[in-house]
């Protein structure tokens, strides 16, 4: 039995969710009444039907692959997934070659049911469409939220953290917004952004993604150093002189977790959202500086 659970669907409640608990118990009672035996219950929370990383997911068709089990009940073919392709592939080909029969329930589809192969594309089609319209929906939402001035990021940029009372507003934060303000300072001072970057490690001080770990928060694994990279879009983001900057990426698609990077022309600026840690004289001086010496040599 397979039951999964996006962000979009309905409230939690409890360890579980009760929609969970809903599709655990209507497959479980279609299995008695079918006289199945459950072999096993995979169960994904917080994953979308169009996200092929889905821990359990994976795990039951690797399961398949081996033969453990004949059927695989799901809800409906949603559940299972939105993806078209993963239709086409699964239950359409690989499932016939495991010799395992997908059933889903509300659906009525099995793949038993040659003739339903064509209702099985449409269904597929319509998930994706779903899943399409979806995406356009939330971006256009968070797009809006962009020039409204909220900032829509899960954690605070380094140097900030988030209001408790509005977690859309961004506040200084003190320990972090010193660091800022001495990069600032040693790069108006002609400090490189080696330099800069052999200071800081010198002294122990935590790079943001590392400092945000020791925060209660998550970041990718990294050398745990600071970089010029890291110190280069530090020095030209101009949220710290209180313009919030966002949307200087965008994912590819909302099949794939990869995105690009944007035109400055199509970043989201808002003025005078928030307190600076930086004047905008210095933030200014800097630009000027870091383009004089040139992307190879700051």
């Amino acid at each position: 039995m397979y039951c999964r659970l996006s962000k979009e669907d309905e409230t939690k409640t409890g360890a579980e969710s009760e929609s969970i608990q809903n599709q655990r118990s209507m497959l479980l009672r279609y299995a008695a009444e079918h006289g199945y035996t459950v072999q096993a219950v995979y169960i994904d929370e917080d994953y979308s039907g169009a996200d092929r990383h889905r821990p359990a997911f994976n795990r039951m068709l690797a399961a398949a692959e081996r033969r453990e089990f004949d059927v695989i009940l799901a809800k409906t073919q949603s559940r299972f997934t939105r993806d078209m392709e993963l239709v086409e592939k699964y239950l359409h080909g690989k499932f016939a070659e495991w010799g395992v029969r997908f059933i889903a329930v509300v659906d009525h589809v099995d793949t038993q049911d040659r003739a339903g192969k064509k209702a099985r594309q449409i269904n597929g089609l319509i998930n994706e469409w779903y899943l399409e319209d979806l995406s356009d929906n939330v971006r256009s939402v968070l797009t809006h939220k962009r020039w409204q001035g909220d900032y829509i990021a899960t954690y605070a940029l380094y140097g900030y953290r988030k209001d408790p009372a509005d977690h859309r507003r961004l506040l200084p934060d003190p320990a972090a917004a010193a660091v800022v303000r001495r990069i600032f300072a040693l790069y108006l001072q002609g400090y490189g952004t080696a330099r800069i970057a052999q200071a800081l490690n010198r002294e122990g001080i935590p790079p943001p993604s590392v400092y945000r770990r020791q925060h209660g928060g998550t970041a990718r694994p990294g050398t745990g150093q600071w970089s010029r990279a890291t110190l280069h879009q530090m020095l030209t983001n101009r949220t710290y002189v209180g313009d919030l900057e966002q949307g200087r990426r965008r994912k590819v698609s909302y099949k794939s977790a990869k995105s690009v990077r944007l035109p400055r022309t199509q970043w989201i600026i808002v003025p005078g959202t928030h307190e600076g840690l930086v004047s905008r004289a210095d933030f200014d001086a800097v630009q000027r500086q870091l383009a004089r010496r040139g992307r190879g040599r700051r």
